[in-house]
């Protein structure tokens, strides 16, 4: 080689050096943003679960993956204030969690940042996606369902109590799922002839005084409706029923695993690991209008025989049977 060629070769190599360095630095770890209505204590297995999810599609949170948490503490009036927050964070997905109304909020801060939601209303209902099987814009996600299901944890509560003439139902009136689970456990009471008397309950303050007002009436079963603000007192709501000997019905199987009596629903660590995968997924390229929403193919009945004992019920062999988890 020619000294004029070799002084080519080195000064072109010299040009090119740090373009090679510059394409061997690792790109920045994209930002996550999980937005709740639920509280952060007492949602940490969820959020556990949800990592796994993450993990299964190559994402490790503080390795190659930020994640920043909004909590709404169960005061939903905050979560658009909170979806803007990380759309103005410059978040790479929004998870939104606790319901459907997280979901709307994030919806309303962005039609370009993919959503990833779960909750148990209707998403096509609520205007989250076009379709199930083709969302069709920049949201999808998992639905537990919940709504659909309370027909058969009516029936459920009604075969654990038949004497209960009257059933006490206790819903959040600022969740948007209420007003379908109110009309679907009116309609299955029709069927079964048993009155239904409502509580409206949607502040940590009014919890105690409405367990104290059903015992003051003598009800003796009460169908806790599906709301991430149940679920994240649900302690609390399986200790009140059980001092004032009320057989109570979840949604989810968090509650008996706290004391209460009994839970009919879909996993929601399952529920919460495959919104992982799906924010994991998204992350690498997919696109959620291409998403459809998954649905659960299992429910769980499970029930407590401590709890069952407590209140003097007696667990019928066919219910008991029919159990995928017993309690004792």
């Amino acid at each position: 080689m020619r000294r004029r060629e070799f002084i080519r070769v080195l000064v072109g190599g010299a040009t090119a050096w740090p373009s090679g360095v510059r394409a061997q630095q690792p790109a920045r770890r994209p930002t996550l943003g999980y937005l709740s209505s639920a509280t952060a204590v007492g949602f940490e297995h969820f959020v556990a679960s949800f990592r796994r999810g993450l993990e299964e599609a190559g994402f490790v949170e503080g390795r190659n993956l930020a994640i920043e948490f909004r909590w709404a503490d169960g005061q939903n009036d905050r979560l658009p204030a909170l979806a803007t927050d990380l759309v103005n964070s410059r978040v790479s997905v929004i998870v939104a969690t606790g319901g459907s109304r997280p979901a709307l909020a994030a919806k309303a801060a962005t039609a370009t940042i993919p959503i990833v939601f779960t909750g148990g209303g209707d998403p096509v209902k609520f205007g989250l996606v076009e379709s199930l099987a083709r969302p069709g814009g920049n949201a999808t996600g998992i639905t537990n369902i919940a709504t659909e299901l309370t027909a058969k944890r009516l029936e459920l509560l009604r075969e654990l109590v038949p004497t209960a003439a009257t059933i006490a139902v206790l819903v959040n009136p600022t969740s948007p799922n209420t007003e379908g689970q109110l009309e679907e456990i009116q309609r299955a009471a029709r069927v079964t002839g048993q009155a239904i008397h409502v509580w409206n309950v949607s502040s940590e303050s009014e919890i105690t005084p409405a367990f104290a007002a059903i015992a003051a009436q003598r009800i003796a079963a009460l169908f806790v409706g599906a709301d991430p603000f149940f679920t994240s007192r649900r302690t609390a709501l399986a200790s009140l029923a059980v001092q004032h000997g009320i057989a109570a019905s979840d949604a989810f199987r968090e509650f008996p695993l706290a004391g209460g009596l009994m839970s009919y629903g879909a996993n929601l660590l399952d529920v919460h690991r495959q919104a992982g995968v799906y924010a994991g997924r998204i992350l690498n390229g997919a696109k959620p209008a291409e998403l459809p929403v998954l649905q659960p193919t299992k429910f769980e009945l499970v029930i407590n025989l401590k709890t069952a004992k407590a209140l003097g019920l007696t667990v019928p062999p066919a219910l008991l049977a029919r159990a995928d988890e017993l309690i004792e």
